[in-house]
């Protein structure tokens, strides 16, 4: 299957949730001020489709005013949640992750309700939440920076509701390796994907530039999640820039399905070159490829798609 690339132009931290009929779509725009919300029948359409709507606008100050990152949709016992992090333009770094909801059948023209800062135990950089359910037990995942010196790591913990902690948190992963401190050091992105009796967990390392790429962590599906030794780690990434393809800083994923098949949801620039703050630097573009899996049950992403113009 091939897909249009860029998916979608000028939307960073992607997020595809395929439910009802439709591919909903969500990222982070360039101007990092709302959440927008997309849909379309194939992923293919979601590059023209004419079903777009901004369901929320940032503070003009205070909390949630500044840094509107990596909104991700999910269904949760009939509702709708929005799980994104925002910050304080007076303290546009002090970034934390927090909720919507939508009680109403369709997202797109429901209504959505702020659900506030999401607790996690500790008032440091905090960003990236993303939610699963394992065996019954709805689990959180997102980036945490404890100190300059572990930079930002991953954590997890069990929720009682979607919008509460019931565990403390437990440290998944640290930047450790080469790949994953070049420019910061940093692990964040996290998305979940339950295949083949495992959890598997992509993440993103380093800063935002080219050097940007994924590392994966799984655990046995029956082993207790919360238990760091039950997870294993890559070495080297899963998924890195591409000079033959023309690809830069692939990351910041997450998963869906098309016909069956397990679709990687991705960003990336079409250049290497950045001047100034990449993030400052608009033209991280949604992108989507098919990907298969090896003899172990692990994923095989290959290499970031080089650009090229399908159908919708």
């Amino acid at each position: 299957m091939d897909y249009n690339n860029p998916l979608v132009e000028q939307r960073a931290d992607p997020w595809v949730l395929n439910i009802g009929g439709y591919y909903y779509f969500t990222a982070s725009v360039p101007e990092y001020d709302r959440i927008e919300l997309r849909r379309a029948k194939t992923i293919n359409g979601l590059t023209n489709t004419k079903e777009v709507k901004t369901i929320w606008q940032c503070h003009k100050s205070g909390e949630m005013s500044c840094h509107i990152w990596a909104p991700e949709l999910h269904r949760i016992n009939g509702e709708w949640y929005i799980y994104f992090t925002a910050s304080d333009k007076s303290d546009k770094w002090q970034i934390r992750p927090y909720a919507l909801k939508c009680s109403d059948k369709d997202p797109l023209s429901g209504k959505w309700e702020e659900c506030g800062r999401i607790d996690i135990g500790a008032e440091t950089f905090s960003l990236d939440m993303t939610v699963f359910e394992n065996r019954g037990r709805l689990y959180a995942v997102w980036a945490q920076k404890f100190s300059e010196t572990t930079g930002s790591v991953l954590c997890i913990a069990e929720m009682k509701d979607p919008l509460t902690l019931s565990t403390k948190p437990i440290i998944l992963t640290v930047p450790e390796y080469d790949w994953e401190c070049q420019g910061f050091k940093v692990n964040e992105g996290p998305a979940v994907l339950l295949r083949n009796g495992k959890v598997l967990i992509t993440y993103s390392a380093s800063d935002t530039g080219w050097r940007y790429c994924m590392g994966l962590l799984w655990a046995n599906a029956g082993d207790d999640l919360l238990d760091p030794s039950s997870w294993n780690k890559s070495k080297k990434p899963v998924f890195s820039t591409s000079d033959k393809n023309r690809q830069y800083g692939p990351g910041h994923n997450c998963f869906t399905t098309d016909n069956g098949r397990d679709v990687l949801i991705y960003h990336s620039r079409s250049y290497k070159n950045i001047t100034g703050d990449p993030l400052e630097d608009p033209n991280r573009h949604a992108r989507a490829k098919i990907f298969d899996y090896d003899e172990n049950g692990l994923p095989i992403f290959g290499e970031p798609t080089a650009e090229r113009k399908i159908s919708c």
